[in-house]
Parts: C-alpha cells; sequence; structure tokens
C-alpha cells in the first residue's frame, strides 16, 4: 500500500519529505548522511539564535532540559542523530524519536504517541526560509518539542494525548482535540515567576513569535479550560491571535485526565470561536 503525504493547513502545494522511504507506520530511518554541509549550518545558527533568546521568556523545565539534546549553543555544530538523543531519553522518561518523513496522518500519528514514541521529520528548512516555515522540520521537532519530553509530567501528558486522540478519531472528534494539542503542545504558555513563560514547540522554536506570545500587548490571554479551547479556531500562517495559560504541567495532566465523550457531544451543538475573538473574561464560565 503506498503511503499518502499529508497536506498542512492551507497550503497549496505538495508537503515535503521521501514518503517513499517510510513503512506502514510511517516511520523511518533517519538518512544522516543525506544532511549537506549547509543543512547542519542552518541547524546551528537556529538553534544558537533560539537558545539566546529563552532567559526570561522559555519555562524553566524547557531551559533545563534543553542539554538534554547533547549540544551546547556555544558549540553546536551539526543536527543530532536521534538514537543517540534516545539514549538519553529512554532512560529519562522512557519515550524515544522516530524519524518520518514529514506530517503524517492523525491515527499513525495518535498511536506513535500513545506508544511513547514521538515523531521527527528529518529535513531541514532552506535557507532562504530561515525566518518562518510552513511546514514543521527537524530544527522545530527537536528544538521545540523534545526537550519537554524529558520532564516526566509532560511526558505523560504527550502519552495521554496520542491515546485520547485515538478515542477521538473513533468519536469524530479529531478536530476539537487538534485545538487542544495546537494550544498546549504548539502554543502553550505557562505561569512562573510571577509572569507568562512558553512551553509550547511553536512558540519556542520560532524568535518572532516567542517575543511576540509572552511580551506583546496584542494578543489576548486566557486561563486555559477544555471547552473554550476546543471551540477556538487556530492561525497557522500568522502570530496567535489568542494564547492560553497553565499554572503547571500537572494541572495540564489533570485537566485531560475525564472522558471526554460528554465534552464531545456538547461541543458539537456549539458554535466555533475564531482565532481572534474576544470574550469578557465573566462570558468564559457561561
Amino acid at each position: 500500500m503506498a503511503i499518502e503525504p499529508v497536506v498542512y493547513g492551507a497550503s497549496d502545494r505538495p508537503p515535503r519529505g521521501d514518503y517513499a522511504r517510510a513503512g506502514a507506520d510511517y516511520t523511518c530511518t533517519q538518512d544522516y548522511a543525506a544532511y549537506t554541509a549547509q543543512d547542519h549550518d542552518t541547524y546551528a545558527r537556529l538553534f544558537r539564535r533560539q537558545a539566546a533568546l529563552l532567559p526570561g521568556l522559555a519555562c524553566d523545565e524547557f531551559i533545563a532540559a534543553l542539554p538534554a539534546l547533547g549540544q551546547r549553543p556555544e558549540d553546536v555544530d551539526r543536527i543530532p542523530r536521534f538514537d543517540e538523543v534516545n539514549e538519553r531519553l529512554l532512560r529519562a522518561t522512557g519515550w524515544q524519536l522516530v524519524t518520518v518523513p514529514g506530517l503524517i496522518p492523525e491515527v499513525p500519528f495518535f498511536t506513535l504517541l500513545s506508544e511513547r514514541r514521538f515523531p521527527v521529520t528529518d529535513w531541514i528548512r532552506r535557507p532562504d526560509e530561515f525566518d518562518y516555515i510552513v511546514e514543521p522540520d527537524v530544527f522545530h521537532d527537536l528544538f521545540g518539542h523534545v526537550p519537554l519530553l524529558f520532564n516526566p509530567v509532560f511526558a505523560d501528558y504527550v502519552q495521554r494525548y496520542g491515546q485520547g486522540g485515538l478515542k477521538a478519531h473513533a468519536l469524530g472528534a479529531c478536530e476539537q482535540l487538534s485545538r487542544l494539542y495546537w494550544y498546549t503542545i504548539e502554543f502553550g504558555l505557562i505561569r512562573q515567576h510571577g509572569g507568562l513563560r512558553a512551553y509550547g514547540a511553536g512558540i519556542l522554536s520560532s524568535s518572532g513569535e516567542l517575543r511576540h506570545a509572552v511580551q506583546s500587548p496584542e494578543p489576548q490571554r486566557l486561563p486555559l479550560q477544555l471547552e473554550r479551547t476546543m471551540r477556538t479556531r487556530y492561525k497557522i500562517d500568522s502570530y496567535q491571535s489568542t494564547y492560553f495559560e497553565i499554572d503547571s504541567f500537572q494541572q495540564l495532566f489533570d485537566l485531560t485526565e475525564a472522558d471526554f465523550s460528554p465534552l464531545y457531544e456538547r461541543l458539537r451543538g456549539l458554535p466555533e470561536l475564531a482565532a481572534d475573538q474576544v470574550e469578557h473574561p465573566a462570558a468564559l464560565a457561561a
């Protein structure tokens, strides 16, 4: 059976990645020899730039875990080998990285997460895409996502999300659950040190959105509430207009412990909310 790529959001071009290399579960081996000197240089420059921006903007847990990638900003010079990261990750939380050629369908994605296997794209952006790329590449996946998989509570949350995703697929509720992923794992904020810090990979791997999400007065920032979050559409081609914040990773884990089936039923009778829709705080509890 041929493996089909996934179209990302509103992009009108075919996604990148050599899907002919992928097995039935969409995983493949990291073709490390295929990386060019330019590829390694692009990764190293991205790593150094983002690492320099983290103090005061990224959450403590992310900053503490970043060295687990096995690289220091001052001497990073290459894309990591996934098997080297896996040695440390397995000992820390029982997770493993698996290589994928690009975006993959919902069921294989949820299945991998439920098995504590995190899919990492193996190609890297071109130099002309240094500041922005539509599809997630190896830098986004490794730098943005993997450090927090070394945190036991967050790692358990990601697995729980995968398990919930398989249930949501059976109930026809993947769109609602995907918004929870977007506003937590990709674009989540957490309260620390009397202010806000980023923990979402989409924020942490973007120099512009990191400042925008944490410091800009423009977006609205709301306490994470499942119904509100799952009703809210999101943007893939610009900075977010709305972010949701938590107080701790334990709060996030506990919030997703319940069976979402009744929530999905309730959401079917409610209208979606625009990504930039502003509501009075009192209305959020209604």
